[in-house]
């Protein structure tokens, strides 16, 4: 069947799957590391590019590809490649499009491996970066330079909750000659499609929502274009940091629930978002659902929803997470987001930690910044978890250390 012209949960269930000889309904997994050949010249046509067929699981696996094709046309871009990690997915991005001698622009409170991999690693071999308020979009413009090819940007943004206007930042960077890539993870492809708003690229942490289940890691890059889909292949395949069959078919499994997964647990935020925000305890909340978020309109009109994820800050600052981190049940204390469970954070002390605490500070992850991750629970279990935590705190608020 031919997927592309139907809707979102059709393509979720349907798209991508490989027919094979028994009639599965599903895409088997193949889990080889080697396809044999029917003779030499399969083989040396195969290795040309002059017939199709499977080679090697790093270079190409039929269950990988099923998770690819889905995904591809979720985001309605050219190719998909699918990577052992999200990181794996932001390496392949930077080394597959940067050279010695570019210049980055991205947003400054992307998530902090994504900067340090830039700062600490690509710097090594040449490649400059700025790091910019881009909800900001006269930031964005006064931080083009000349030898600038990339501008990557993450919308909604980890942990800070900034949104970027990304029809309005593709413009800036192509005029400027540059790619733009969005990280859209935090929305993923039900809520937020960057490639139809004019984004080049649109990459996923796939361990978050797309699986949605907190049992696989895993990476996704989808390109616009045969040139760039291409491109990142390439580099994938000499990287070697392809997913394995395994993975790929524990992802598409979880993917065939992501509209009702990210539904539920998007209905229950906007519910837990202002509760936070009138509890005596709570300095301040940003979810982009709520109108108090500077960014709230630019939301609506560039996304189909708000998401589960919720950052906000204690009145009692940072002894005061600590105290409601450290007696919440219900909500488990990790550092990913996006499953089916509720998650709660300290990115200060977590996945921004290698993060200087003046840039830290500057791109608004604060010390007491605490990141929640809604999931599909009874809404009355998640705010009777939160409350009774933040009874704990106490006379915390009237001291508040930041």
């Amino acid at each position: 069947m031919d997927t592309r012209n139907k809707g979102f949960n059709t393509k979720l269930v349907h798209a991508g799957i490989k027919d094979d000889a028994l009639g599965s309904v599903v895409t088997p997994i193949y889990q080889t590391s080697t396809f044999a050949f029917r003779d030499a010249q399969q083989g040396a046509n195969r290795f040309a590019g002059k017939e199709g067929g499977y080679i090697y699981t790093r270079i190409g696996n039929p269950t990988t590809d099923a998770l690819e094709e889905n995904v591809a046309q979720l985001e309605n871009g050219f190719g998909a490649t699918a990577m052992a990690s999200g990181m794996g997915a932001i390496s392949t991005v930077y080394l597959a499009l940067l050279s010695s001698g570019d210049h980055v622009v991205s947003t400054d409170s992307v998530y902090g491996p994504s900067r340090g991999l830039m700062e600490k690693h690509m710097s090594r071999f040449g490649v400059e970066s700025t790091y910019v308020d881009t909800s900001d979009l006269d930031n964005l413009r006064r931080a083009i330079r000349a030898n600038t090819k990339l501008v990557y940007v993450e919308s909604p943004s980890n942990p800070a909750m900034a949104v970027t206007d990304l029809a309005a930042a593709a413009e800036i960077a192509h005029a400027a000659g540059a790619l733009l890539v969005v990280d859209n993870t935090f929305a993923s492809p039900h809520l937020q499609k960057p490639l139809d708003l004019g984004a080049d690229v649109s990459l996923h942490s796939v361990t978050k929502f797309i699986n949605g289940h907190a049992d696989v890691v895993g990476g996704i890059v989808v390109a616009k274009t045969e040139a760039l889909h291409k491109k990142i292949r390439a580099m994938l395949i000499i990287l070697g940091a392809n997913m394995d069959p395994h993975q790929s078919y524990m992802v598409s499994r979880g993917l065939k629930t992501l509209a009702l997964r990210v539904e539920r647990a998007e209905e229950n935020a906007r519910q837990v978002a202002p509760w936070l925000e009138a509890h005596p305890q709570v300095a301040w909340v940003r979810y982009i659902g709520l109108p108090s978020h500077p960014q709230h309109e630019l939301a609506k009109r560039q996304m189909t929803g708000f998401g589960s994820m919720i950052s906000f800050e204690l009145k009692g600052g940072l002894e005061a997470g600590r105290i409601v981190m450290d007696n919440v049940h219900l909500a488990g204390l990790a550092v990913s987001l996006g499953g089916v469970e509720t998650l709660i954070s300290h990115p200060a002390s977590m996945t921004h930690a290698g993060m200087a605490r003046a840039d830290r500070l500057a791109a608004g992850i604060t010390d007491g910044l605490v990141r929640l991750s809604v999931g599909i629970e009874d809404l009355a279990d998640i705010l009777a978890d939160l409350e009774q935590a933040l009874e704990r705190v106490g006379p915390a608020a009237a001291n508040p250390r930041s």
